[in-house]
């Protein structure tokens, strides 16, 4: 089984979530493949219910309704799937190869230049699924807030084509998406992941839930996309909601 998208493109000047928006029109009856763009957000959201700055023209700042035909417990691999779309994007329309970060934090050089927030919403028609993404594009344009950030500009040396980044997005999406549906989909999917994130195995870490923080090594992903970390104590975690950065090894001194 395949699935392919029409797209369709809904642009904004400024708009207060991408997503948001994308909501919208999920609700009101919108097809699979509507893609929202905005040159800039008023209220951009993140993993975590963080917040996405987003002056204009900084960056790419796009939404796309999916209506998934899979398992409802494979939805959690969307989030590996656009991931790994914007890896492909990235490498298409730059030239820039990335790293990604459990789950779908886009790094470069260990430094964040793409979020995405999978969100689920019920509609008339059963449930949708709304893939936020945001780039850091342009260099000049970021705040001084974000001035540890990473942007594709200061990656590449030169402005990137906004369009071109979108249109190989979409492209992107288009083909890891119908590779999802097709047989053996789900565990190519994990697969691609693993490839792409130097955090997929032996990447010690710390992980932050709700209640604890713990630190291990990371031994690969469930077929959820879920993340195995192994602690200290040598016992199996596995990590489904919550936040994953990487520890640097300890170094010891030795006098003479």
């Amino acid at each position: 089984m395949t699935r392919m998208i029409d797209f369709s493109v809904v642009r904004f000047d400024s708009v207060d979530s991408t997503n948001l928006e994308a909501m919208r029109h999920a609700r009101a009856g919108a097809p699979e493949g509507l893609c929202i763009v905005a040159r800039a957000q008023t209220q951009g959201r993140g993993r975590l219910d963080r917040s996405w700055q987003s002056p204009k023209d900084a960056g790419l700042y796009f939404s796309i309704i999916l209506r998934p035909r899979i398992e409802l417990r494979a939805w959690p691999l969307l989030t590996l799937m656009a991931a790994s779309a914007v890896h492909d994007a990235l490498i298409k329309a730059c030239g820039l190869s990335t790293d990604i970060k459990w789950p779908n934090d886009i790094f470069i050089a260990e430094r964040k230049v793409c979020g995405i927030l999978a969100e689920t919403v019920e509609t008339e028609t059963g449930s949708a699924a709304i893939i936020g993404i945001g780039i850091n594009l342009n260099a000049g344009s970021l705040p001084e807030s974000l001035a540890d950030a990473a942007t594709v500009e200061s990656a590449i040396g030169r402005k990137p084509d906004h369009e071109l980044v979108l249109a190989e997005l979409g492209k992107a999406i288009a083909e890891r998406y119908s590779l999802l549906h097709s047989h053996g989909g789900a565990e190519h999917t994990i697969r691609e992941w693993c490839v792409n994130s130097s955090y997929a195995t032996e990447r010690r870490v710390r992980v932050s839930l709700s209640n604890e923080t713990f630190d291990g090594i990371t031994r690969g992903l469930e077929s959820d996309g879920a993340l195995r970390v192994e602690t200290d104590r040598g016992k199996i975690r596995i990590v489904r909601a919550g936040d994953v950065t990487a520890v640097r090894a300890a170094t010891i001194e030795v006098m003479s």
